[in-house]
């Protein structure tokens, strides 16, 4: 006898209840409501809206409808961890897999790249980003008009760099990017486009920002994923004994905070001027404008047993400033002064402050301290 329509969403959550179930096959979001029915997976709504952009390829259901039994069989054949095994089988160590937090670039790529391009199932799909070797043309934002100009980038990784050339035929490159120092982050609001990239390397020790795109989705993701490869090769040679997953978190890192404060110079006399801040890992970079490629200045922030503290607030002989929510970083050497717009802004960045001051220095940072400490 078959079963009510009640009957067979019973039975659906039994199989929704089941483990693996209990996240979205694509980003990990808890408690997916979403299913894909041609798929057999379970998936968060903001996930399922990313498989309606391929209809060819899933059918996507809430699991607040009514479910047939052989709808409601199907997921049970199927379930996220079956999915995850037959269409996750090979990815690689290095490849960015997107969380629910990530931008929907990253993630529509993700779920294109498992279920329309079977790329983690044929590892000869993956050569664009696998090769160690990749070139093509990118938007490349101007340094000093701002406009976007196509430009030639090769990443070698047996050069262990990526270049850019500003003429076609070119023999020397514009700039050269080293793999050690290299990290990729998507910026689509800040860029203006969807497929937006921020690439940063180190120049005599200071941050040097450039900003891409392309039109294709893919490719953007494939640039990203190949930076990714080169970093985890030369990772894998540089730490010989360190494991996969020790390693991966190294590859690229997205800032810890980014936004607009005011600030005042060394003497704390001058006036206060709003500036746009990125706080990369120990870095607290600040610039005129948020696509600025050199920072004006850089600040690094220690640990809390090597003197640095972060308290709400100004001293109270402070001037010159606009916003009303006052940051005083205190450093060995000196204090900082900034000021945020709103008690929001003030709270957030006292936090992405105290998240880095609260972690002991690696042996390996008290050098990048020293170079700071030196500069003129």
């Amino acid at each position: 006898m078959a079963l009510e329509p009640e009957g067979n969403n019973r039975l659906l959550q039994d199989v929704l209840a089941r483990p693996g179930n209990e996240t979205c096959a694509d980003c990990g979001n808890p408690e997916p409501d979403w299913a894909s029915l041609t798929l057999g997976v379970f998936v968060c709504q903001a996930c399922s809206l990313l498989h309606r952009s391929i209809p060819h390829i899933t059918r996507v259901k809430s699991v607040q409808d009514t479910w047939d039994a052989s709808e409601v069989e199907l997921m049970a054949a199927m379930g996220n961890t079956a999915a995850k095994a037959k269409y996750e089988q090979k990815v690689p160590a290095f490849y960015y897999r997107p969380t629910h937090t990530d931008c929907k670039l990253l993630r529509e790529q993700w779920i294109r790249a498992k279920y329309e391009r079977n790329e983690f199932e044929f590892i000869e799909k993956q050569e664009p980003y696998s090769a160690g070797y990749r070139e093509g043309f990118l938007w490349k934002r101007g340094r000093d008009n701002g406009q976007f100009l196509s430009r030639k980038f090769i990443l070698s990784e047996r050069e262990g760099a990526l270049k850019y050339f500003n003429k076609q035929d070119a023999r020397d490159p514009k700039a050269v990017m080293k793999v050690e120092t290299l990290n990729a982050t998507f910026q689509p609001a800040k860029i203006g486009n969807p497929c937006g990239l921020q690439i940063t390397y180190l120049k005599d020790n200071s941050t040097r920002n450039i900003f891409v795109y392309h039109s294709d989705a893919k490719e953007m993701v494939d640039w990203f994923n190949a930076i990714r490869a080169a970093r985890f090769h030369y990772l894998q040679v540089a730490f010989p004994g360190a494991s996969d997953e020790e390693l991966v978190p190294k590859l690229t890192r997205n800032f810890m905070k980014e936004g607009f404060m005011e600030k005042t110079g060394p003497k704390h006399t001058e006036g206060f001027k709003k500036r746009w801040f990125t706080m990369d890992d120990r870095r607290l970079m600040y610039f005129k404008d948020p696509l600025d490629a050199y920072a004006r200045g850089e600040v690094f922030i220690g640990s809390k047993e090597n003197s640095y503290t972060v308290l709400a607030g100004l001293p109270p002989s402070t001037q010159g400033y606009h916003w009303n929510h006052g940051i005083t970083i205190v450093t060995p050497e000196r204090k900082f002064l900034f000021a945020c717009e709103t008690e929001a802004e003030q709270r957030d960045w006292i936090a992405a402050f105290q998240r880095v001051i609260n972690r002991p220095m690696r042996p390996q940072e008290y050098a990048v301290e020293a170079h700071f400490k030196h500069k003129p």
